[in-house]
């Protein structure tokens, strides 16, 4: 960590040095363009984006429902959502989850969980309105952005428009008819040659939601945010930009988890710096830095558990990282960027207990105990990577990198049995990755992209550290291995995407599809240990636990298309199919949350003042199931999703739709179970039903 700071604080001192010889040459009197920070993965250029990486929709300029987390990634395609109620909600991509997928905002500030149960995914602490766009690698083609197993997720928040100077705005406001739920966001921003400022402040209000059949599902929840944005231009090739943010998390309800969330709070400062057009073989350097801080408190006040047991958990989550790249150019044709990443994550707390009965009998005075959960452990990755473009001829460009990973684990507090069951120390792990791809530009209108990856991930801390404690979605406890190997991917993939121009009435056809493998070595699964007995309850079912293990083998194979006709000039139709299979060939099962086959149908009208979509959502039956996790066979369901927005005067966008419009009861695959509640039994989570919404938005 220290000789990561030393090199920041050169490259800072010596990039200062240089913004004062700048400050010598003579500007121009129009408006200057501030330098463009490495926020974004994805530029739009053909030659220079990484292969297989799309970008979703400007969320931002059509506005036409209030956004749940779920919201985001629901209508990307190969996409699904893990939910354990409406708040504590993961992304899925392609049977990848949580530490397979490498989430961060803004090309790398990361915000890491604090809670074993993942009620505070690093989705829930940023405002959702904020997101403009979404920018998705569908695997490990590049070492560029930290260690990436099964893709990576880059969430850009919005950004200052340089070329519109002066003071800004917004105000926005959203409701939501299943759970009366209300939304609202106010920013403001001023831009001037020199620096610009932006703040917001964001609250949202979610009510318990019905679903199809009509049974009201407890998943409330309040949270309010704000966040402030300063950057400032050196000179017109040099930048630096500051990042604060704050969220707050109250009387969250989580319909599929053992305890809810009294209160979540989040903070998350980041900084970055960009020197660009340095000299002729040296292009530019870019260093960013971030810390990030949750504290979490769990209880189950308000659950059947209570009268036998109270429970609070307060849990505390620090991730400090940063990046240091250099983009050096020694020829034409070849693009080199070089760098050296780290993030450091360190999680402690515990849980309090006090037992009013035990074996069946009321205490007359209730036992109170103190379990370790966290058990004061730390994880720090540092990488090394260097990834090279070069173009092999004028349309075809070969993509290669390689990283090294050295990753320090230890726990510096464990339980009493944890010791017992490890030879417990501080261990050093050396982890290599690879990429190599060809892009070929076969013409104006067609590219074919052939691509492998070597992704690894090293185990995350439930995996290593976790002692007793209920993590999955089953009712077992867990035990984490702190010796576990890391699982590597090995992902092959080749895809064509293309654009034809037509006639007589029809606009364009486009299509877009891949078909990719994945081999997997050492995946990490808990499996049942018949030798250990549960430590909490111990007469309660399963009386076993689950340790966490690797396997010897497992795969992945699957398959993403799109096709979409624009006709009549302002109408649009679109499908899109995802399919994913996954084997566990020493259980002989699939792997836990692998999604079911997926198509989606819609139909469209765009103008710039008025748009409309209706989208057809057809998900199939899934019995390729890991019985081993808990699952059980998921029927499939269909949903039909309206939505319409408009612009009715200059500055106001008004949207309107209703969701899941015949009101179907159902579940997705990867619900979770509800669990400790009163009146439900362990069956997965239902979605909301009909569901009318409108947002408003004023912008000046």
């Amino acid at each position: 960590m220290k000789i990561f700071y030393k090199v920041l604080l050169c490259a800072l001192i010596s990039a200062t040095s240089y913004s004062q010889e700048k400050e010598n040459t003579k500007k121009d009197s129009a408006k200057q363009k501030a330098v463009q920070l490495d926020e974004v993965i994805i530029t739009g250029k053909t030659k220079k984006d990484p292969v297989f990486s799309a970008i979703t929709n400007q969320y931002a300029k059509k506005i036409v429902q209030p956004k749940n987390v779920a919201d985001l990634f629901n209508n990307i395609n190969g996409f699904s959502v893990i939910k354990r109620g409406n708040y504590a909600i993961d992304p899925s991509f392609r049977g990848a989850q949580y530490e397979q997928l490498n989430i961060q905002y803004d090309g790398g500030t990361k915000a890491m969980h604090a809670c074993p149960n993942r009620m505070d995914p690093v989705t829930t602490h940023i405002i959702p309105e904020e997101i403009s766009r979404i920018e998705i690698i569908k695997g490990p083609y590049t070492v560029r952005y930290g260690a990436t197993f099964g893709g990576i997720i880059n969430l850009v928040t919005q950004k200052p428009d340089y070329n519109d100077y002066g003071l800004h705005g917004k105000v926005s406001g959203g409701f939501e008819s299943n759970g009366n739920s209300l939304v609202s966001l106010a920013e403001l921003k001023y831009i001037n040659e020199k620096f610009d400022i932006v703040t917001n402040v964001g609250y949202r209000d979610f009510g318990n939601y019905k679903d199809g059949f009509g049974t009201t599902i407890p998943s409330s929840f309040r949270s309010s945010d704000y966040g402030i944005k300063v950057g400032y231009n050196f000179t017109q090739n040099q930048r630096l930009k500051v990042d604060w943010r704050q969220s707050f998390g109250r009387d969250v309800l989580h319909a599929a988890l053992p305890m809810d969330t009294d209160y979540d709070n989040s903070s998350i400062l980041s900084v970055d710096y960009k020197i660009d057009n340095i000299a002729e073989i040296i292009k530019s350097i870019t260093v960013k830095g971030y810390h990030s801080y949750v504290d979490h408190l769990m209880t189950n006040n308000n659950r059947p558990s209570f009268m036998m047991m109270e429970a609070a958990s307060a849990v505390e989550a620090t991730t400090i990282g940063g990046k240091i790249e250099m983009n050096w150019k020694p020829s034409k044709n070849l693009d080199i960027f070089s760098g050296v990443d780290i993030m450091n994550i360190a999680r402690d707390g515990g849980r309090t207990r006090i037992v009013k009965i035990m074996n069946g009998n009321k205490l007359a005075t209730p036992k109170t105990f103190n379990d370790k959960v966290w058990q004061d452990s730390y994880i720090t990755d540092l990488g090394v990577f260097t990834e090279a473009r070069y173009n092999l001829a004028e349309n075809t460009i070969l993509t290669a990198g390689v990283r090294y990973d050295n990753v320090t684990s230890d726990i510096k507090d464990p339980e009493a049995d944890f010791a017992a069951m490890y030879n417990l120390k501080k261990r050093t792990e050396h982890t290599f990755s690879g990429t190599v791809s060809v892009k070929k530009i076969i013409s104006d209108n067609y590219i074919l992209e052939v691509a492998y990856g070597r992704g690894t991930r090293t185990a995350n801390m439930i995996e290593r550290f976790i002692n007793h404690f209920t993590v999955g979605q089953d009712p077992y406890e867990y035990i984490g291995n702190p010796d576990l190997k890391a699982e590597i991917n090995n992902q092959f993939e080749i895809g064509i995407k293309g654009f034809e121009a037509l006639k007589n009435g029809f606009n364009s056809f486009q299509f877009e599809t891949s078909v990719y493998y994945s081999y997997f070595e050492n995946y990490i699964v808990g499996i049942v240990n018949p030798n250990i007995t549960r430590k909490f309850n111990p007469t309660a079912e399963p009386t076993n636990v689950k340790v966490f293990q690797n396997l010897d083998e497992a795969y992945k194979t699957g398959f993403e298309a799109m096709a979409r006709l624009d006709f009549l000039e302002n109408y649009n139709f679109k499908t899109e199919f995802s399919y994913v299979y996954t084997k566990n060939k020493d259980l002989d099962e699939s792997l836990p949350l692998t999604p079911p086959f997926t198509t989606k149908l819609s139909l469209g009208f765009e103008k710039e003042k008025l748009w409309a979509n209706a989208q057809y959502n057809l998900v199939s039956k899934q019995d390729n199931i890991s019985e081993s996790y808990g699952e059980t066979s998921t029927d499939g369901y269909q949903t039909l999703d309206l939505r319409f927005g408009g612009k009715p005067l200059k500055n106001v966008t008004l949207g309107v739709a209703v969701l899941n419009v015949f009101d179907k009861g159902y579940n997705s695959h990867l619900n979770f179970s509800f669990t400790n509640q009163a009146d439900f039994g362990r069956t997965p989570i239902t979605e909301p039903g009909r569901n009318f919404s409108a947002f408003l938005q004023y912008v000046f």
